[in-house]
């Protein structure tokens, strides 16, 4: 006798496994998705720490931070004053923050210990925020 069954898979079966597609996919796309933010957030963590570090430099050649007024540029190209900077700078370039904008500096730094204020103001470019718009800040 011949078998004339179609071998397949049923409808029924066939919505079991879309069904646990979805509950897994429910679970695992918020963590892929939430990924490059958190990279982002921490780049800027990173290059904080790089600027911080230039910044330590700066001060120890001349004796104090670049003022408000001189900023960050102060780190790639010679201020006025500046008598003991370091030819060829402390950075090659200023780095811009993972959404584009400008760090911000102010020197004498008004929340930090370290005599400067250092931060980005996170996705949304705008001061306060929370989560993936919160500021990051050197002091924090």
């Amino acid at each position: 006798m011949k078998n004339n069954r179609l071998s397949g898979f049923t409808l029924m079966e066939l919505l079991v496994v879309i069904v646990i597609i979805g509950v897994l996919a429910t679970f695992v796309a918020p963590k892929i998705f939430d990924a490059p933010e958190k990279a982002r957030r921490t780049q800027a963590e990173m290059q904080l720490k790089g600027i911080q570090q230039a910044l330590e430099l700066y001060k120890l050649d001349n004796r104090k931070y670049p003022t408000t007024n001189q900023g960050l540029k102060a780190l790639v190209e010679k201020p006025a004053g500046a008598k003991n900077w370091k030819d060829g700078g402390y950075m090659q370039k200023l780095p811009k923050d993972p959404w584009d904008n400008d760090y911000i500096y102010l020197s004498p730094g008004i929340q930090s210990k370290s005599g400067y204020d250092l931060m980005s103001y996170g996705a949304d470019g705008k001061k306060g925020g929370t989560e993936d718009n919160a500021d990051i800040t050197n002091w924090e």
